[in-house]
C-alpha cells in the first residue's frame, strides 16, 4: 500500500478509536462515604484509598533508604558548578549579576544516603533529640534535600520557610505583629516546639523546644538582623562554607553557635549514631500557608500524609521510573516541591537542581552566551507553577511575532494542525506530519527546556487552557494540573496523561475521595442538573491532622465522619463531570489567588478603599489567570464633580465625566493613597478600574437591603466591563 495512504488512514483511525474511549472512559466513580451527605467521587482504578504504593514502606524515610540500597550507583543528586560571577550595568545604571555555570556535578544515591546518616548522626551530637524540630529557611538546593532526610532519620520534624522574604518585610512583620505569611511567623514556631501526635488528636501534646535552624549563608544574615527576636535559637546550621560577619558576632557573643552542614558531617561520621526512624502517624513536616483566611495556619504533615500523595502521582505518570531526569527549581518550602523530589528519589530517577532565575539561556542570572540549566540538564520530567509556563510561552510568541514572513506563517499552521488535532479532529495533524511538524518548527521551542521533556505538572495555580494547549502542542509532551491544597498535601485531583481537556483539575488522586456537599446559600447543590455542584470536600490519608497551636481553626475545617474517615473543607466549589473530572468554578469566600499564588481578600481590600473621597461603592475582581487585580468603581458624584470643578475639565453629563482619562487618574492616585495608608501589598491594589456613573441600589440587585454588594450578581452584570479591563 502506498506509504502516504498509510500516513493518512493510520491517524483517521486512531483518532476514530480515540474519540469514541474518550467519550466513554469514566476516570472517577461514586463512592459511598460517610459524614456529611453529598456527592462522591473516587479514582476509576482504585476500589480502596492508596496508602503507599512500595510493600513495607510507610513512611518518607524508609521510601529514601530502600531506594538508596536499591540504586546505590546511580545519579541522585545534581549541582552546577559555578565558574564564574559577573557584573552587568544596563544603559540606566542598574547592577545585574550574571552567572556562568558550568555542567552538572553528580552524587550517587550511596554517597547522598552516607551524607544523610552523617547529618542524621552530627545533629544528634549538636542535642537535638528525636521528636524535636528544626526550621530550614534555605532556596531549594541539595544540601537542603540532605538536611530534610537526616531530619527524618533522626524522626525530627521539619517546619519549612521561604528563602525570598525580604528584610524589611521581616523586620516590620516582627515589629508590627503582622498576620501576613511571613518569616517572622514561620520562626515563631522555634518558641512552640511539639513531639509526636496521634493522627486524630484531641489535642496536640507539646514537650520539648527546638533551638535550630538550617540555612544558607545570605539567609544567616536575615537571621542575624533579626537575632533579638529569637530567643530560642541556640545553634544555626550554614549550608554554605562562608559564615558572615554578622552572625559572626552573635558566635562572639556566645548566644548562638554556628556551623557549617560539612563540619555537621564530619562530627557524624566519627560520632555515628543509629537512626531512631519514624512511623506513619509522626510528623514529617510543618509547613506554614496563608490560606483561605489571608491568615497564616502551620499545616502538621505525618509521614503518612505525604506518602500517600507521593504514592498517588507514582501510579498516575506513566512509566516513571530510574531512567528520568527531574530538574528541580520550585521552593522546597512548599509541599508539591517536597512530594515530587521525594517521588523521584523514591523511584531512583536523578534530581537536577536549578533556579527560575537560571532556568534557560535567557534566563536574568545566566550571562549571554552560556547555557541555562534545562540546557545542560535537558530534563524529561518537570514540575512548574502557572506564571514560568506563561513566560515560555510569551517568550515563545514574541520570538515567532518578531521574525514575522514565511516564519510565522508556517508555525501558525502547524500550530492550528495540532490544536484540531487535539481537539479530536480526524483532519489535523497526526501521524507522519505530527512527526513532520514537530522536526521543522517545534523542535526549537522543544529545545527551551532541554528537548526531552516527557512530562509537566502543573500546579500552585489555575492554569490557563491557551497555556496548556501551548505546551502540548510546542513541547510535544503531557501537561497534566491538579488540585490539592497544603492541608491535603497538594493531593486530591490530577489530570490523568490521555485526558486532553482543559479547564478541569481532573479525577480524584488514588489517595482521596473528593465529596461536594450543598452550598444552598450560593445555589450550589448535588441535584443540580446536568452536573452535581457544591463545597469540594476531601477526605483520605493525605488529609493532615490539623493546624498547629490552632486547635478552633481546626474544628472548623477538619472533620471526622463515623467510618473514622478524616475530611477537609476546602472552601471551594466545584462540579463533577459526567466522566467523574472535577471543574472549579467558584469560592464559598471571598479570597482569591492571584497567578503567583498571592491570596486576595476582595472584602478587605475593597473596605480599605472605600476610604477614598470619591468612592460610593467598589467591587474588587481578582482573575486567578492574572497576576494583578482591577475594580469597579461607583463614584461619589458630589465629590467627583467638584474635582472636575477644580481641574477645569469640562462635560456634558456625569457618565462623560466618568470616561475621562484625567478623571480615571484621579481616581486611581485617590486609591493608592487609601491603599497606602492601610499598607495593602502591592498586588491587592486594582491596577486598573472602571468608573461608573449610576448608583448601586437594592432595586438594581446589586446589592442588599443593608447595602452590601451581591458579588456574583455584579460579576455577572459587569462581565463585559471586566474583560475589557483585563484585555486593555
Amino acid at each position: 500500500m502506498n506509504p502516504y495512504i498509510v500516513g493518512i488512514l493510520v491517524p483517521l483511525v486512531i483518532a476514530f478509536l480515540y474519540k469514541n474511549s474518550k467519550s466513554t472512559k469514566k476516570r472517577g466513580v461514586p463512592v459511598d462515604v460517610g459524614g456529611e451527605p453529598g456527592y462522591a467521587i473516587r479514582n476509576a482504578r482504585f476500589p480502596t484509598l492508596l496508602e503507599t504504593a512500595w510493600e513495607g514502606v510507610s513512611t518518607l524515610a524508609q521510601l529514601f533508604e530502600m531506594a538508596c540500597k536499591k540504586h546505590g550507583h546511580k545519579h541522585l543528586l545534581g549541582t552546577r558548578k559555578l565558574i564564574s560571577k559577573d557584573t552587568e550595568v544596563s544603559a540606566d545604571g542598574r547592577s545585574f549579576e550574571k552567572l556562568h555555570l558550568g555542567e552538572y556535578e553528580w552524587l550517587t544515591y550511596g554517597q547522598v544516603f552516607e551524607k544523610v546518616c552523617n547529618f542524621a548522626s552530627g545533629l544528634a551530637h549538636l542535642g537535638t533529640r528525636s521528636e524535636e524540630r528544626v526550621a530550614i529557611f534555605a532556596d531549594t538546593r541539595a544540601e537542603w534535600f540532605i538536611a530534610l532526610q537526616g531530619c527524618f532519620r533522626r524522626n525530627v520534624s521539619v517546619v519549612t520557610i521561604y528563602a525570598s522574604l525580604g528584610e524589611e518585610a521581616l523586620c516590620y512583620s516582627l515589629n508590627e505583629g503582622s498576620l501576613s505569611l511571613s518569616l517572622s511567623l514561620s520562626l515563631s514556631l522555634v518558641n512552640a516546639p511539639i513531639r509526636r501526635i496521634d493522627i486524630y488528636p484531641k489535642h496536640i501534646r507539646i514537650d520539648t523546644e527546638v533551638t535550630t535552624v538550617i540555612c544558607g549563608a545570605k539567609e544567616l544574615k536575615k537571621l542575624a538582623e533579626v537575632s533579638g527576636q529569637l530567643e530560642t535559637v541556640k545553634c544555626v546550621i550554614c549550608l554554605d562554607d562562608e559564615i558572615p560577619s554578622s552572625a559572626s558576632e552573635m558566635v562572639q557573643s556566645g548566644r548562638w553557635r554556628v556551623v557549617s552542614i560539612v563540619d555537621v558531617e564530619k562530627l557524624g561520621r566519627e560520632n555515628p549514631v543509629d537512626a531512631a526512624l519514624p512511623l506513619s502517624a509522626d510528623v514529617a513536616v510543618i509547613m506554614y500557608t496563608s490560606g483561605s483566611t489571608g491568615q497564616p495556619k502551620g499545616v502538621i504533615m505525618t509521614h503518612g500524609n505525604v506518602l500517600a500523595v507521593v504514592s498517588s502521582v507514582r501510579t498516575i505518570v506513566t512509566g516513571l521510573e530510574d531512567k528520568d531526569v527531574y530538574l528541580a527549581f520550585l521552593p522546597l518550602a512548599h509541599i508539591l516541591e517536597i512530594a515530587a523530589e521525594n517521588l523521584i528519589a523514591g523511584v531512583g530517577s536523578a534530581i537536577g537542581y536549578g533556579t527560575p532565575m537560571t532556568l534557560t539561556d535567557t534566563s536574568n542570572k545566566i550571562k549571554k552566551g552560556t547555557k541555562g540549566d534545562a540546557t545542560v540538564l535537558r530534563p524529561t520530567v518537570m514540575a512548574a507553577v502557572p506564571a514560568i509556563l506563561d513566560r515560555v510561552q510569551d517568550g515563545v510568541w514574541k520570538k515567532v511575532d518578531a521574525k514575522g514572513g514565511l516564519t510565522k506563517k508556517l508555525f501558525d499552521f502547524a500550530y492550528a494542525r495540532r490544536i484540531s488535532a487535539i481537539n479530536g479532529s480526524w483532519f489535523g495533524a497526526w501521524g507522519i506530519e505530527l512527526l513532520l511538524w514537530n522536526f521543522v518548527v517545534f523542535r526549537k521551542v522543544q529545545a527551551v527546556l532541554g528537548g526531552r521533556i516527557r512530562f509537566l505538572l502543573s500546579g500552585g495555580a489555575p492554569l490557563s487552557g491557551d497555556t496548556q494547549r501551548f505546551i502540548n502542542i510546542c513541547l510535544g509532551a503531557p501537561i497534566c494540573q491538579g488540585y490539592g491544597l497544603t492541608e491535603t498535601c497538594a493531593g486530591g485531583t490530577f489530570s490523568e496523561v490521555d485526558d486532553p481537556s482543559v479547564g478541569r483539575v481532573g479525577n480524584p488522586v488514588p489517595c482521596s475521595y473528593i465529596k461536594l456537599i450543598d452550598w444552598p446559600e450560593g445555589g450550589y447543590l448535588t441535584s443540580n442538573s446536568p452536573m452535581p455542584r457544591g463545597e469540594i470536600v476531601i477526605g483520605g490519608p493525605n488529609v493532615t491532622v490539623g493546624y498547629f497551636k490552632n486547635e478552633a481553626k481546626t474544628k472548623e475545617v477538619y472533620k471526622v465522619d463515623e467510618r473514622g474517615m478524616r475530611w477537609f473543607y476546602t472552601g471551594d466549589v466545584g462540579q463533577f463531570h459526567a466522566d467523574g473530572c472535577l471543574e472549579i468554578i467558584d469560592r464559598k469566600k471571598d479570597i482569591i489567588k492571584l497567578q503567583h499564588g498571592e491570596y486576595v481578600s476582595l472584602g478587605k481590600v475593597e473596605a480599605v478603599l472605600v476610604a477614598s473621597p470619591y468612592v460610593e461603592n467598589i467591587m474588587l475582581h481578582a482573575d486567578p489567570f492574572h497576576s494583578y487585580c482591577v475594580a469597579l468603581v461607583v463614584v461619589a458624584q458630589p465629590a467627583l464633580k467638584e474635582l472636575a470643578s477644580k481641574k477645569g475639565i469640562a462635560f456634558t453629563d456625569f457618565a462623560e465625566l466618568c470616561e475621562k482619562e484625567e478623571i480615571v487618574k484621579e481616581l486611581q492616585a485617590s486609591l493608592l493613597k487609601a491603599a497606602k495608608a492601610a499598607r495593602l501589598e502591592k498586588f491587592e491594589i486594582p491596577a486598573k478600574i472602571k468608573l461608573l456613573s449610576d448608583p448601586w441600589t437594592p432595586e438594581t440587585g446589586l446589592v442588599t437591603a443593608a447595602l452590601k454588594l451581591k458579588r456574583e450578581a455584579a460579576r455577572k452584570a459587569f462581565s463585559e466591563e471586566l474583560s475589557k479591563l483585563y484585555q486593555s
